[in-house]
């Protein structure tokens, strides 16, 4: 008697086992299984965008064009429920973070600031004008600068985004200007963290307001099969869909809420 209720103990605790490993496995394979939005964010029209400087990691107020799109773009994702929000520390970016969180009707995360998202550095040419920047640039590669930039997209077509960040680092007369490797390095790691941070708060849509240098960039990390150097206009919305670690490109340049 005493082996048979032995017996039955083991086997209860074996099938208790079995129960809580199968349960645990559901549990990690829902996990695994949920998709998370990233709303990729332009910042509004700043006054350096309006003079044709160059705009960096150096920084200029928003116009108050750029701040009436931005809460335009606001009213525009105000149903959206975000559960995390991220921008750099450069005003541009945080600032139109907050007009866009401030006409949500859901609650507002607290906004987290990464590194990450800072538009390319551009060491000595912040400040100057894009001619200044460009003009050596898409002349050494048989291209002509003018102020609409209409061979912009030819050169990136030709050089990539790689290209043109090494040449201008190589051009840069203070040798402070980013490459392109510095640029994805930190890119890289700020899409790592906000994807670990998703996971850990079960997060389904997340906010990130960058630049327009940088949000090339992060497509070009996450989907670069995707994205085809498509235009990023301020406030616009580029939409990113990730899940079982592979993100694809739902939308980009979006700016039906501004228009």
């Amino acid at each position: 008697m005493k082996k048979f209720l032995k017996s039955m103990l083991v086997l209860s605790a074996v099938l208790l086992l079995g129960a809580c490993g199968t349960q645990n496995q559901q549990a990690s394979e829902e996990e695994k299984n949920e998709e998370i939005t990233l709303y990729l964010v332009r910042h509004g029209k700043t006054f350096f965008n309006s003079t044709g400087q160059v705009q960096g990691f150096c920084d200029s107020p928003l116009t108050e064009d750029g701040i009436e799109k931005a809460k335009q773009l606001g009213e525009g994702l105000k149903d959206i429920e975000f559960d995390l929000a991220y921008s750099s520390d450069l005003g541009r970016q945080r600032n139109t973070a907050k007009l866009i969180l401030s006409k949500t009707a859901k609650s507002k995360p607290k906004l987290t600031e990464l590194d990450g998202f800072k538009e390319w550095n551009y060491g000595g040419y912040e400040g100057k004008t894009n001619e200044e920047m460009m003009k050596p640039v898409l002349e050494s590669n048989g291209f002509e600068y003018d102020e609409s930039g209409s061979q912009y997209g030819a050169m990136v077509e030709k050089l990539g985004d790689e290209g043109i960040a090494d040449t201008i680092a190589k051009n840069d007369p203070l040798k402070a200007a980013e490459s392109y490797d510095e640029i994805v390095t930190r890119g890289t790691a700020a899409m790592d963290k906000v994807i670990k941070d998703a996971k850990k708060n079960n997060a389904k849509n997340v906010l990130i307001v960058s630049s327009g240098g940088m949000i090339p960039t992060l497509l070009s990390i996450t989907a670069q099969e995707e994205y085809k150097g498509e235009p990023i206009s301020n406030c616009s919305v580029t939409t990113l869909k990730y899940k079982d670690g592979t993100y694809k490109i739902e939308s980009i340049g979006d700016t039906q809420y501004i228009e």
